[in-house]
């Protein structure tokens, strides 16, 4: 990996001949199953359920093809390290596929057999995350990364109905993440500090919201709740929300990579907008 001097920060640069087609691969699934799910959701036409869960069995049930539940390899260093605890941040693409198979159980085109084995396959990746050092030291991160592991794990937690990891993630939520990584303002430090503060505010926001939108109950509204002080998810979008309408407002530094490229349809506008029943927030101003 390249580095190179910034003032007292170190910008980091991507080696551009990483090996990340498998990561591709992994996007490109989490589209095809994600966009057949909807459309299948929309028109209740089989084909689209059953182009679904085809991509799904060769994913976690036919046996010459399936990805095996753990990560052990996930973001290697050719010399240095055979995997590492970051790479775990790599499957947060097969959180729209956990969501996917639970709207598509019902599907004649999805056996029972093959639901209950992907459902297999989901919690012995949970297991391995909850008990492996990468996966252990992954949800410690105290920035997106453990923000993120939280999501996959609510999101795999649900499908296969483990209520004690729900409840490990609604209890980290809300005395952890909004607490010791939020500010009263509603930013994040540990992205802000970062050489890509504008895109990793919008990364974690948005990963937020997915916790928020999984592990919510009607009991238990991750959307809704405050911390004493007033921080929670309001907060959050109150301080992304004028830069996401207004890149040009950002106060901050600008990302060394990508800058132009950000925002894009961001999830928490979406997901945010519907649960605190704010129009401004889901139409990003554009009433």
């Amino acid at each position: 990996m390249t580095r190179m001097a910034l003032t007292s920060n170190m910008m980091v640069l991507s080696n551009t001949n990483n090996f990340v087609e498998h990561r591709h691969a992994m996007i490109r699934f989490s589209e095809i199953v994600a966009t057949m799910t909807s459309a299948y959701i929309l028109t209740g036409d089989e084909k689209y359920a059953k182009h679904a869960v085809k991509h799904i069995k060769a994913w976690f049930v036919d046996e010459d093809t399936k990805m095996n539940p753990n990560l052990l390899y996930s973001q290697a260093i050719k010399g240095r390290f055979t995997g590492r605890s970051t790479g775990v941040i790599d499957t947060i693409h097969l959180v729209e596929v956990a969501r996917s198979v639970s709207l598509l159980k019902d599907s004649p085109s999805f056996p029972a057999k093959d639901y209950e084995a992907v459902k297999a396959w989901f919690r012995d990746y949970l297991t391995w995350l909850t008990t492996h050092p990468y996966g252990l030291e992954e949800r410690a991160a105290k920035n997106n990364h453990g923000i993120c592991w939280s999501m996959q794990a609510a999101g795999f937690a649900q499908l296969v109905g483990d209520e004690d990891v729900l409840n490990w993630v609604r209890n980290e939520f809300k005395n952890v993440y909004l607490t010791r990584n939020m500010t009263n303002s509603g930013g994040f430090p540990a992205e802000l500090g970062r050489t890509k503060p504008y895109g990793y505010s919008l990364f974690v926001i948005d990963a937020m919201a997915g916790i928020a939108q999984i592990a919510s109950t009607p009991k238990d509204n991750l959307w809704t709740y405050q911390a004493p002080d007033g921080r929670g998810m309001a907060k959050g979008l109150e301080f992304i929300f004028p830069y996401i309408a207004d890149k040009s407002k950002w106060p901050y530094s600008h990302d060394v990579l990508y800058w132009d490229e950000w925002p894009v349809q961001q999830p928490c506008l979406v997901f945010g907008g519907v649960a605190l029943n704010n129009r401004n927030i889901w139409t990003c101003g554009k009433n």
